[in-house]
């Protein structure tokens, strides 16, 4: 569901933050992959429709970036890959919850996932389960909004 089309100029993208010069063209539709080395500020500012975009447009193309960065050729994320993730890149979501009852089975949900990867779909749920359950939210909630 996250539109993700690896093409084999993407994968050299991917895998070699240089075009592969022999690769197919990428199709015009799918989203080019952008090689690792690139920042996620870069990758942002090169896609136009965000020039303008609102901060929530921009926080939620910033999520399906990472996403596609960590994501193998499938488009899919590996568990290892989403745990990484959750640990390196949604720390202070997940920081204090590992002892919380819903948050050990949101992970247990994730070690049980059938495939054993997840598709951004799930990869948002599972996002935005961690985000409503966390104590972070509260302090977000608390934040005095200035005039």
């Amino acid at each position: 569901m996250c539109g993700c089309m690896h093409s084999t100029q993407d994968r050299a993208l991917h895998l070699e933050g240089e075009p592969d010069s022999s690769a197919a063209p990428a199709s015009t539709l799918a989203p080019k992959k952008m090689p690792k080395s690139i920042s996620i500020s870069k990758q942002l500012a090169s896609i136009k429709a965000l020039g303008k975009g609102s901060d929530l447009e921009k926080a939620i193309a910033t999520a399906a970036l990472i996403f596609r960065n960590s994501s193998n050729n499938d488009c899919k994320l590996e568990k290892a890959a989403a745990k990484n993730l959750l640990q390196t890149q949604f720390r202070n979501f997940t920081e204090g919850q590992e002892t919380k009852p819903k948050y050990k089975d949101l992970l247990s949900e994730l070690d049980e996932h059938a495939e054993k990867k997840l598709d951004f779909e799930d990869f948002m749920i599972l996002l935005l389960s961690i985000t409503v359950m966390s104590d972070l939210l509260q302090t977000i909630w608390n934040v005095k909004m200035t005039k």
